[in-house]
């Protein structure tokens, strides 16, 4: 029985398979949380409960470790002279009702050199230029560098998302670029007093967590764990640390959806609220657009089957050209529900290709 299935009897639950389902979509630590909230009788066998424990446990540790680190490289880049905001990852967890409970993956920051316009072009050679100073073996793509800290990913972005389309890709990178100082400016503190790190605000965090979304989803896949992200993002409009709450609910939704339109995201906003709705029953205030139920199923049919980020869609195990070809059929597939996006993936994938080579 698949998470995403619904549950007639609490007692019927196969916890084997629902254990499985929950490590598919790095959902296992949240998920113990509400087996917690069970009464004895209804909880899992203790075999299986005590698997479950012990890898919310593990969860808990890695996030006590990855906040240290989340802080110590924010300190370390302001340091050095850029100006940075953690993306997703711990700045998400703050969301959370346990924050040490969602399964953590890697480091995203976004950055530029302090004091001087931000200019893709420059911001990725002083951005590459000091990663290939200061680590061993980084990888670099059009839009951040990779490397590796205690065995933990980093991602130096310049661009915090990208889409296929040029038109919309443009629009989108003008209009992260008019937010950066604001979004490098909200500084929030992680538990257990590490230290505090700077998240993005509300609305710029709806649209690009959204457009991260998006450009997975035509890449090599998106799960669970990025949607319940996103559902506890759009709650927490409400809490007053992320949001700006003078602008008021009803107001804040209008505008973002007017901003979804111009940047080719409505589309998808709307598949998205329809797993919003379907599988965390989220409340009609806190929609960004109207539901797409046909789009929506294509979209929770892929969560349900490629798991966290697409791991479980067999797409990465192929060789290099089987895979080329496979995102071919893909977007191609995709061409009626998304045509900008879909038509443009192909072309933007060859040419990203192309740049890496020339680029490492």
């Amino acid at each position: 029985m698949g998470i995403l299935e619904k549950v007639p009897d609490i007692t019927d639950i196969n916890w084997e398979a629902m254990f499985a389902t929950a490590k598919k979509q790095s959902l296992a630590g949240i998920m113990y949380c509400g087996i917690e909230k069970l009464p004895k009788e209804q909880r899992p066998e203790k075999n299986i409960l005590l698997k479950w424990y012990m890898l919310a446990e593990t969860i808990k540790q890695c996030n006590q470790t990855l906040n240290k680190l989340a802080v110590r490289t924010v300190e370390q880049y302001a340091a050095d002279g850029f100006q940075v905001c953690l993306l997703k990852g711990q700045g998400n967890t703050l969301m959370y009702p346990d924050s040490m409970m969602r399964t953590p993956g890697d480091i995203d920051l976004w950055v530029k050199p302090l004091g001087e316009k931000y200019d893709i072009k420059a911001t990725r050679k002083a951005v590459n230029d000091y990663v290939k100073a200061h680590y061993k073996n980084p990888e670099f793509r059009y839009y951040h560098a990779e490397y590796a800290v205690d065995k933990t990913s980093v991602e130096a972005h310049y661009m915090p998302s990208i889409m296929n389309n040029p038109i919309y890709n443009k629009r989108l990178q003008r209009w992260f670029s008019d937010r950066m100082d604001e979004q490098c400016q909200h500084v929030v503190a992680l538990p257990g007093g590490v230290g505090q790190i700077p998240v993005p605000t509300f609305e710029f965090n709806v649209v690009f967590q959204l457009s991260h979304m998006m450009h997975h989803y035509f890449d090599e896949g998106i799960g669970l764990r990025q949607m319940m992200d996103y559902y506890y993002l759009l709650r927490s409009i409400d809490n007053g640390q992320f949001s700006r709450r003078e602008c008021g609910v009803a107001r804040t939704m209008d505008n973002l959806e007017k901003t979804l339109q111009y940047l080719g995201l409505r589309k998808f906003a709307g598949a998205v609220m329809y797993v919003m709705q379907r599988v965390f029953n989220l409340e009609e205030t806190y929609m960004i657009a109207p539901v797409d139920e046909k789009r929506g199923r294509s979209l929770l049919g892929e969560i349900n089957k490629g798991g966290n980020f697409g791991q479980y869609s067999g797409l990465t195990k192929h060789s290099t050209g089987s895979k080329y070809m496979l995102k071919n059929w893909r977007s191609l597939h995709a061409v009626k529900e998304y045509p900008a996006e879909a038509l443009s993936e192909p072309l933007f994938r060859t040419w990203h290709f192309f740049w890496r080579f020339m680029n490492k």
